[in-house]
């Protein structure tokens, strides 16, 4: 009879295992715990959405000779891309976020 149950536990913890029921234990991934790496990475989220929308549109803009405009429009969606990703950072509700 113990045995069953320490198999039936065993399953079940596999189980929660394998669809990321589980919260992960400290130190083992999941997001940013403290101030501070909230704030590195909501710059981070911020600068490299810049960084690929300004490549983008400069290299767009080279390739198609249609300066200033794409390198304009690339950038204003890379800023709207990385505020998104900093909203959905700070907003529990998002998924982004596991703690």
């Amino acid at each position: 009879m113990v045995e069953n149950r320490d198999s039936l536990k065993q399953r079940l913890k596999a189980a929660r295992d394998r669809q990321g029921l589980d919260r992960p234990q400290a130190g083992q991934g999941g997001g940013p715990t403290s101030p501070w790496g909230f704030g590195l990475r909501a710059g981070v989220e911020v600068f490299s959405a810049l960084v690929v929308g300004v490549g983008l549109g400069f290299a767009l803009d080279r390739w198609l000779g249609t300066w200033p405009w794409l390198f304009l429009v690339f950038f204003v969606l890379g800023a709207a891309a990385g505020v998104l990703n900093v909203y959905r950072l700070f907003n529990p509700r998002s998924g982004a976020r596991k703690d």
